[in-house]
């Protein structure tokens, strides 16, 4: 592979190549897996490198319910729309990934130093809002901690989410945000390298 446009940028980083390489330059979203399963140790060791990574106040809103039994993954598959219906049947694990909306009730063992943090967020809409916004975050921090791992992850955003959300937590506090699927990468697993939009398009100083 040749090196990336980019790379006399990169120079710059202290995270070394390889690592650049797996967690960035040569990933993408993984279409298509092997037989070889996900193991659970495999899966904790994700989750305990990436909870460390930051949330607005600590929040860490993000639920995750992992689909491994073949009823669960029947019911999961049913709610998925389009060709996300096959590669989620196929996946060796999936994740559903979910904001927890009533984050703040966990707060006060979260943000021990603060007295009664839950008033911060005692209204519905911006604390819905911020539940949403920080699960996202957690979301992206969870997909690179899958790379880490030396798996692949294909996230999808296209299934019902109200139906996904009352099939796997059903107690009207978590909305699914995000389906994952988790494996290693079968044939043809990728697809080309989109473009990404040049720094001096993005950043901009003041």
């Amino acid at each position: 592979m040749s090196a990336p446009e980019n790379s006399d940028a990169l120079r710059h980083l202290t995270l070394v190549p390889e690592a650049q390489k797996q967690l960035f330059l040569e990933a993408r979203t993984a279409h298509t897996f092997t037989g070889e399963p996900v193991t659970e140790e495999q899966i904790r060791a994700v989750y305990e490198l990436v909870k460390y990574a930051p949330t607005s106040m600590n929040q860490q809103p993000l639920r995750i319910a992992l689909v491994r039994s073949p009823h669960a993954r029947e019911r999961l598959v049913a709610h998925m729309t389009g060709r996300n219906q096959e590669k989620t049947a196929k996946a060796p694990l999936v994740a559903v990934l979910a904001a927890d909306l009533d984050f703040h009730e966990e707060l006060p063992r979260l943000v021990p130093f603060m007295e009664n943090p839950q008033a911060v967020f005692a209204e519905e809409g911006p604390r819905e809002a911020s539940a949403r916004f920080n699960t996202a975050l957690q979301v992206g921090y969870f997909i690179l901690g899958i790379r880490a791992a030396g798996l692949a992850a294909g996230p999808m955003a296209g299934f019902d989410h109200a139906a996904v959300s009352k099939e796997f937590f059903g107690d009207g506090r978590h909305q699914a945000v995000c389906v994952v699927n988790i494996g290693h990468p079968g044939p043809d697993a990728w697809t080309g390298r989109l473009p990404r939009l040049p720094y001096e398009e993005v950043v901009t100083t003041v």
